[in-house]
Formats: C-alpha cells, sequence, structure tokens
C-alpha cells in the first residue's frame, strides 16, 4: 500500500511538472493537474495542500535527489578534487539533458524578475546544490590543486550558463551547433559527450595549478 502511494505521488508529480513546464505557474492551475493525472481533487491536496505545495515538491524532489548524487562525490575521499568535478559534470551533463521538462520549468520561474514567497523557497532549495558545487571547489583550493584566486562563484554560472543557453534556446543551439537539439538520438550521441568533452577542458585548464598541468 505505501508503495502505491509513492507511485501515486510520483505520478501526480511527472504530469505537474509537464504542465507547469508548459504553462507556467500563473497558467496551470491544480483541476487541471488532477485531470490530466486522473486523479480527484481531494486526492491531490491532500499529498500537496496547494498549488503552491504540488510546485515545491517538484523542485524538492528533483533538486533532493541531485543534492544526494552530489553530497556522496563530495565525501568521498578516495578521487581527487578534479576527479570530483568530471563525476559531477557527468551527472550533470545526463541530468539537465534527460529532464527537459524541468529545465524549461526551472529557466521560466528563474527568468521571471519577481521576489515573491514562492520563489523564495525555491531559491533556497537550489542553493542547496549550488553549495555542494562550492564545497568541491572550496576543496580543491584548500588543497593545492586547484588555483588558489580561481573565482568559485563564475564556475558555477559557467556551467548553468551554458546549460540553459543550449537547454533553452533550442532552435538557436540547433543552428549554432549543426544537428537538430529536438531529436532524442542526436541529444544521446553528440550533444551529451560534446558537454561532457567541453565541460572537463574548460575547467581543468582553468582550475588546476600550472605545475598539476606538467605533471
Amino acid at each position: 500500500m505505501e508503495k502505491e502511494k509513492i507511485d501515486k505521488k510520483d505520478h501526480i508529480l511527472d504530469v505537474a511538472e509537464r504542465v507547469f513546464s508548459e504553462l507556467g505557474f500563473d497558467g496551470a492551475s491544480t483541476r487541471l493537474i488532477s485531470g490530466e493525472a486522473g486523479v480527484n481533487m481531494a486526492m491531490l491536496n491532500y499529498y500537496f495542500g496547494s498549488k503552491e505545495g504540488l510546485f515545491l515538491a517538484i523542485f524538492d524532489r528533483k533538486i533532493t535527489s541531485f543534492q544526494n548524487i552530489l553530497q556522496n562525490i563530495g565525501n568521498d575521499e578516495t578521487i581527487s578534487s578534479l576527479e570530483k568535478m568530471e563525476s559531477y559534470i557527468d551527472i550533470y551533463s545526463d541530468r539537465i539533458v534527460n529532464n527537459n521538462c524541468f529545465q524549461k520549468l526551472l529557466y521560466q520561474e528563474m527568468s521571471i524578475n519577481r521576489k515573491t514567497t514562492l520563489s523564495d523557497k525555491i531559491m533556497d532549495i537550489l542553493m542547496k546544490n549550488t553549495s555542494e558545487l562550492q564545497r568541491i571547489l572550496e576543496e580543491g583550493i584548500a588543497n593545492g590543486q586547484f588555483r588558489k584566486n580561481a573565482d568559485m562563484q563564475m564556475v558555477i554560472a559557467t556551467l548553468y550558463g551554458t546549460k540553459n543557453f543550449i537547454i533553452n534556446t533550442p532552435l538557436m543551439s540547433t543552428a549554432m551547433l549543426g544537428y537538430d537539439l529536438m531529436d532524442t538520438k542526436t541529444i544521446e550521441e553528440k550533444l551529451k559527450p560534446r558537454l561532457k568533452s567541453f565541460f572537463k577542458h574548460l575547467l581543468k585548464s582553468y582550475l588546476v595549478n600550472e605545475h598539476e598541468h606538467t605533471n
């Protein structure tokens, strides 16, 4: 019975993620989402309480699972700081490409310049992952593997900014990169490997101390 509840909640969240990404927070309604998910309003309200609660649950599910992965990478003492960053890039590149609806939803919400209780809560959730990534960068600087004057915040902005441009402007990115970013097979075979290779070379060139390059 408990598994059935979890499966039902996940189903509602999957549907809500798609509807919110298509219509935005203001344009979507819990009645529409409940209809699309094939559940009654009472069940939706029981699980999430409100439209805001449902919206936040989408973010919490995605971000928290990634946060756990990041924490495991950051706490792994068997690999170097650079290897931790490379592991992050592999997982990050896979997840942002495989979760187009969520990435579209995230971009929509973050591009609206309004400060509300909802936006503050979303920002708190997102900053948890940013903090985990910064912790890996700080470790690399502290142990001497990364340059002391490395700008951690700009590194993070570069990763997120590149993602936002490619994933959220698919028509322009398709024209620029020369292949169809609306095609799943092309994304798997061309975009993912290219993103991973670019990020790894870029960060290694910028972060790693010169003497590490020559060793």
